[in-house]
């Protein structure tokens, strides 16, 4: 489903990704967790085709959906309008059938003429969703889904995202959520890859493990 091979990046002095190599099968959840400035922003962005790295091969064989962790939602819209104007942009063929498949899927149905503005930080997040999903894609970047969030509407975007028929790739500061809602969890740390594996129990010990 995807593959990365020695892909490196940087910004002007600084390296942001070294020498990362990486193998997705289709299906998996994976998430990338690491501290702040571990490089984990900067890869999604690279596989979502925001930013182009440096040096390495990157292979996505099917569409890609991004959600990066700064919304792009217009609050004054509602929530079908926000919709239309980015399944335009986006250039989907069926416009009004990707704005009711996505209403339908978030289940934002009876919230489809209510301003953005009026959401609760769980309903943005489903709307900043669906918006990824809207060309159908193959494998979906979510860059921390549930920043912001409180515990109840963090698990509400988690039940929701289960729901999906696509690959994910996510990054969390919250470490129970790639134990209980990944397949397998990569960590960063100053620009390299230092664990990829399956989940474990007591991740945060596990956490200061890899990253020590």
């Amino acid at each position: 489903m995807l593959t990365l091979e020695r892909v490196a990046a940087g910004y002007g002095s600084f390296q942001a990704l070294f020498d990362v190599s990486l193998e997705v099968q289709a299906g998996e959840a994976v998430a990338v967790i690491g501290p702040n400035g571990a490089g984990k922003t900067t890869l999604l962005r690279i596989l979502a085709g925001s930013l182009k790295a440096d040096a390495g091969e990157i292979s996505i064989p099917g569409r890609v959906g991004w959600v990066p962790q700064q919304t792009a939602l217009y609050g004054k819209l509602t929530v079908e309008e926000n919709l239309r104007l980015f399944a335009r942009l986006e250039r989907v063929e069926d416009v009004d059938g990707a704005i009711a498949r996505m209403l339908s899927q978030t289940r934002l149905s009876d919230r489809a003429h209510d301003a953005v503005d009026s959401l609760s930080g769980g309903n943005r997040q489903r709307v900043n969703v669906a918006i990824g999903l809207l060309g159908d894609p193959d494998i979906l970047l979510l860059d921390e889904p549930t920043t912001a969030l409180d515990p109840v509407q963090r698990e509400r975007v988690w039940d929701f995202l289960a729901t999906l028929d696509a690959t994910i790739l996510f990054s969390t500061h919250v470490l129970p959520e790639a134990e209980y809602h990944a397949t397998r969890v990569v960590v960063l740390d100053e620009g390299r890859l230092v664990h990829d594996g399956a989940p474990v129990g007591d991740m945060e010990r596990a956490f200061l493990r890899w990253v020590a």
